[in-house]
Order: C-alpha cells, then sequence, then structure tokens
C-alpha cells in the first residue's frame, strides 16, 4: 500500500492516463456514479487555470509541493491553541486527492507532506495542475473543471468568463456548500477580488506556460 502512491505517480507523468480520485473511486464502488470529464489543460482555457492557481495557491510556480512558511505558521498556531488556517498547497491537495482520504487529521497531513514533495520531484507542474483541475471536487460527484463548468454555467471550461473561472474558484475549498452559480455577496466579493488577480497573474504562472 506505501509502494502503490509511488508506482502510480509514475504512470500519471503519461498525459494519455486520466488519473481518477479517492472520491472518484468511492462513488463508483457505492455506485452513486460521478461526473467527470477529462480535458488536457491547454483546453481548458486560462481563465480558470489562473483563477485556481491565484485563489488556491499563488506561490505554486514557487515552492516544491510545500509552502514552508504557511506550514510553519499553522503548525505554531496549533501548537499555541490558536485556530488554524489552511496551508495546502495546489500540490498537496492533489496528493490528498488522489492516494488519501478526506477530513482533518494530523496523521493524514504527515503522510501529505513526503508525498506532495515526491510529487512535485516526480511530475511537472503543468501535469500537476492538470491533474488537479480534472480531479478537483465541484459538487456533489462532481469532479473536475469541465464537469463543474457544464453542470454550473452550461458551457465548456474554455468558454468560461473571467468572471464564471472565479467563482469556480472560489468555490473549491467548499464546494458542497458554495454554489458559483448563484454566489451570496461575500462569494461575489472574493470572485471579484480573484478575478482581478487572475488577470494580472503574469510571472506567478509561468511554469504552466
Amino acid at each position: 500500500m506505501a509502494v502503490l502512491p509511488l508506482v502510480l505517480t509514475l504512470l500519471y507523468r503519461l498525459p494519455a492516463v486520466p488519473a481518477p480520485s479517492t472520491l472518484m473511486i468511492r462513488d463508483a464502488v457505492t455506485l452513486q456514479g460521478y461526473d467527470r470529464r477529462w480535458v488536457p489543460i491547454d483546453q481548458m482555457g486560462t481563465a480558470i487555470v489562473h483563477s485556481v492557481m491565484m485563489s488556491e495557491d499563488g506561490q505554486f510556480c514557487a515552492h516544491r509541493g510545500v509552502d514552508w512558511p504557511a506550514l510553519n505558521a499553522v503548525i505554531e498556531d496549533a501548537m499555541s491553541g490558536e485556530r488554524t488556517r489552511g496551508a495546502s498547497t495546489i500540490t498537496m491537495q492533489t496528493a490528498k486527492n488522489l492516494y488519501l482520504w478526506h477530513g482533518r487529521s494530523m496523521i493524514r497531513k504527515g503522510i501529505e507532506v513526503p508525498l506532495s514533495l515526491y510529487l512535485d520531484a516526480v511530475l511537472p507542474k503543468r501535469r500537476i495542475m492538470e491533474i488537479y483541475l480534472n480531479i478537483a471536487e465541484w459538487g456533489p460527484n462532481i469532479y473536475g473543471v469541465e464537469a463543474a463548468a457544464q453542470h454550473h454555467f452550461g458551457r465548456s471550461a474554455r468558454e468560461l468568463s473571467s468572471r464564471q473561472a472565479a467563482l469556480l474558484a472560489v468555490a473549491l475549498p467548499n464546494p458542497l456548500n458554495r454554489d458559483p452559480a448563484n454566489p451570496g455577496q461575500g462569494l461575489s466579493r472574493l470572485a471579484g477580488t480573484i478575478e482581478a488577480r487572475a488577470n494580472q497573474a503574469g510571472a506567478y504562472v509561468g511554469c504552466l506556460r
């Protein structure tokens, strides 16, 4: 079991392999079914790619899988009894979605960190982002940006406006309770901030070109 992620990660280097997430496997095993339509990153359009990166992990191109300053700050907060904030990078979320269980757990986080370092060492940044955008959960039994774009906005990921892309991006931290097609005032404000950042991403997204 410990070796399986190491082997699968090598397999996932191949562009033709549509990697599944553990949640997708759960939905299939429990006969719930799911909607996921794999699309290559160059067919997604830049709006959603840049929006998700600027919303979830603005330093994605700079770190090597783990944002150590952010993670150390979370550990310090936990040690002092303060409420912790998220410090997961896109690489860490990809490792979790591919191989681990969901929910808060220090044990899971301890496994997630070395897996993320391995993912970053083995897979190109562009491939990590491509996998993440194809396995991220965007609602009950809805996975990947193409299925999310079709479900919420009735169009392909490539056809999303910058506003729609930003709304999908800010829904990711809580996809079961945030509706990008019917956002509240707070979600709309947050989407406006992410839309502006995505439009000026510049060098931040250099590793994805």
